[in-house]
């Protein structure tokens, strides 16, 4: 990594997993002696509000928030939260990796706004520039055993994504913080869950 400092966010709601995510992608930058600094912020205090993780990491990082056009990738549990945090924080060249499974906010639910076209939200994420992979990871991580494992499923695939370019970690270590941090008696469908994420963006990029 050269000494640059790299920076990511995770988009979601509340009970996707954001946070466990975040201290996921934490653990395997220290795994590389690095520094890592993660800061959340949190839309209602309840299942269903806006969560965002912030995660920076360096040989040296100190402030944990990102500012505007700096994350190198986007992890969008929830298709809308995605666009919101990409519109202000994607840098041109970035990874994306959407869920196009919705969860409707409290603004959709209560009639104060309308949810855009999942398909009109990947475009404009694409427009940003940067590589995009848009599935419906909840489905996936359902056939993997539990749709709990989602979150583990996007991280997959944003391993697939990582490959080739200037990251500070690889796919293995990723594995190895997913076995860090995950329940035994949950581990075994999240690995799976990791698995399929994988070959979903690897059949993406060939695909091209």
């Amino acid at each position: 990594m050269g000494g640059k400092n790299y920076y990511l966010m995770i988009a979601g709601v509340g009970g996707q997993g954001s946070v466990l995510l975040s201290r996921i992608i934490g653990d395997a930058a220290l795994r590389k002696g690095l520094s890592v600094r993660i800061g959340e912020t949190f839309g209602a205090a309840q299942r269903g509000g806006a969560v965002h993780s912030h995660v920076r990491i360096g040989e040296e990082v100190y402030g944990p928030l990102l500012m505007e056009d700096e994350a190198g990738a986007l992890l969008a549990l929830e298709p809308l939260e995605g666009l919101r945090r990409g519109l202000t924080y994607l840098k041109p060249d970035s990874i994306v990796v959407i869920n196009t499974r919705k969860v409707f906010p409290i603004d959709v639910n209560v009639g104060a706004a309308e949810y855009p076209d999942v398909d009109a939200i990947i475009d404009a994420l694409k427009k940003l520039g940067g590589s995009v992979v848009a599935h419906d990871f909840t489905e996936l991580a359902g056939k993997a055993g539990t749709t709990r494992s989602m979150n583990v499923a996007v991280l997959g695939a944003y391993a697939r994504l990582i490959e080739g370019r200037e990251t500070p970690f690889t796919k293995e270590d990723l594995l190895e913080a997913v076995k860090g941090r995950v329940p035994r008696r949950w581990l075994e469908a999240n690995l799976k869950a990791f698995q399929l994420g994988y070959e979903v963006a690897d059949k993406a990029l060939k695909e091209g």
